[in-house]
Order: C-alpha cells, then structure tokens, then sequence
C-alpha cells in the first residue's frame, strides 16, 4: 500500500468496462485511498464505436456502485475522449466534486478494429489514432493545465501496449498510436517536469479483458491456429509462462502515481513479464 496515495483525486478514463484494465486501475487507486472518477464513453458512437466495445453509463455507474460497495470514494462522468470540450469538462467535473486533481490516468483506447493495413478504411484509421492518441492528448493537456494552476505538481499516466515497442500484423493503426503515445509522452514529461508532474505510459503485453478475449479469437483465427494453441504459444513465449492479469497493470499503475516513482519520468514502462524488453 501507498500511504501517500491517501485523499488524492484520480481520474481513470476508459474504466467503465466490467473486467476492463481501466476498472482495475480505479479499483486499485481507490483501494490505495484515492477519490476517483470513474470515465468511459457512455454511449455507441458510429459503426467504429459500437455498444460491444465500451463502458456504457451502466458499466460505469456499476464500477462506481462496486467502489463505494468496497469502502472507496468515487462518481462516474460519461466522457468521449474524442472531443476535446467534454474532456475539458471531465477534468472541470473531478476538480467540482473532489477540490483536486493529483493522478490523469489516460486509458481510455480502441483495440479491437484489426484488419490487413491494405483493408483498412479511413474510418478505422481516424477512430484509432482519435481515441487512442488525440484522446491521451486532451487528457494530457487539461489535466496538466490544472496541476500546474495548483503548483502542487501531479502524476499523468498513459496506458500504452507492447505495441508501443513492436510491430503486430492486422493491427497498423492500433501500433502507430501506441507508438505515438510514447513520444507523446516523452514531450509532454519534458515540458511538465519543471511543475513537478511526471509523465509515464505503461506498456502491458496481453491482458485477457473483455477485449483480450476478443484480440485471442481474432489472432488465433487469423493465423490459423486454434484458440488454444495460440495461447499455448502466447505462454510459450513470456519468460513468466503467463499472459499479464489486470491486477499487474494496476500495481505498476498505483506504483507510478505514488511518491515511489517521484523522480521517474518520460518512461515507457514495460509490464509483460519478460516479453518485451526494450
């Protein structure tokens, strides 16, 4: 436990998903004694964006329900990422209801629009890179603008992939927006560590979420294995002998925002149990 997480605001975007990596993050924070808001999208937005792949107001409305349940302190804010006004007005939202704003936990992406590069459509591209990367970009800059207005420093974590580091097949618009989250996050770590904030991303290799449940269905048939010889082969390849568990992702993600990782900064943290090492 991080004592000094104690009484500090967090906002967790895409965290509105039963089994989720967004979930277990605002899970965790609020565990470690953080008061939390709980984002997603709330609504289907377009044929990229359909109900099957988001944290609907339900989804997070039952987050919040399982926090309090568990003796935490959070609410819910419906929040598309893709526009700017609404992600100005989620930062606007933790800092009316809890005073503050100390963590910016941009998690919220797109994983599942997979196709051969030459069958990808201008609408698969745009959604991707939008919520994957502009998205991580509102959420950088309004949650910066009041961390510095506070002058009491802040912890900005994105959540990136071991596709920030490699290349996958099927998957070009999902790597090139990981791949720029890093230096996304290499810039804006730079810029803001004279305030005092530091600027991470988390690179988990496989997580069978919801949508990692979909990604082994997917990849196995794509590369005409069975489901359970890709993921025999997934293991056989990670040095651990396991894929990552949500519950990895959201120790590395409470380890980031304590004062333990104070003077780390600028990092494209590997968390994948040997996978990627680079």
């Amino acid at each position: 436990m991080y004592a000094d997480l104690k009484g500090k605001v967090a906002v967790v975007t895409g965290s509105g998903r039963a089994k989720g990596l967004g979930e277990a993050m605002a899970k965790r924070l609020a565990a470690e004694g953080c008061k939390v808001v709980v984002s997603d999208i709330g609504a289907p937005r377009g044929a990229e964006i359909p109900e099957s792949a988001i944290g609907t107001s339900a989804g997070i409305e039952a987050v919040v329900a399982e926090i309090r349940a568990a003796g935490g302190d959070a609410f819910g804010v419906a929040c598309d990422v893709l526009e700017e006004a609404q992600v100005e007005r989620l930062v606007a939202e933790a800092v009316r209801r809890y005073g503050q704003l100390d963590i910016m936990v941009n998690n919220a992406g797109i994983g599942y629009l997979m196709k051969p590069t030459v069958e990808l459509t201008q609408g698969d591209w745009d959604a991707v890179l939008g919520v994957n990367l502009r998205g991580a970009f509102y959420g950088i800059k309004h949650a910066a603008r009041q961390m510095i207005a506070q002058g009491k420093g802040g912890r900005i974590i994105n959540i990136g992939s071991q596709a920030s580091k490699s290349g996958f097949p099927f998957a070009a618009a999902y790597v090139a927006s990981k791949h720029g989250m890093v230096g996304l996050t290499r810039s804006a770590a730079i810029e803001l560590g004279p305030h005092g904030i530091t600027v991470n991303t988390i690179c988990p290799n496989h997580v069978t979420t919801g949508l990692g449940a979909w990604q082994n269905q997917f990849f196995s048939a794509a590369t005409g294995r069975s489901e359970e010889q890709y993921l025999a082969d997934m293991r056989a390849r990670i040095p651990m002998g396991r894929p990552g568990l949500q519950e990895d992702i959201a120790k590395a993600c409470a380890f980031l925002a304590s004062e333990q990782a104070a003077y780390m900064t600028g990092e494209a943290m590997n968390v994948s149990g040997g996978e990627e090492y680079h």
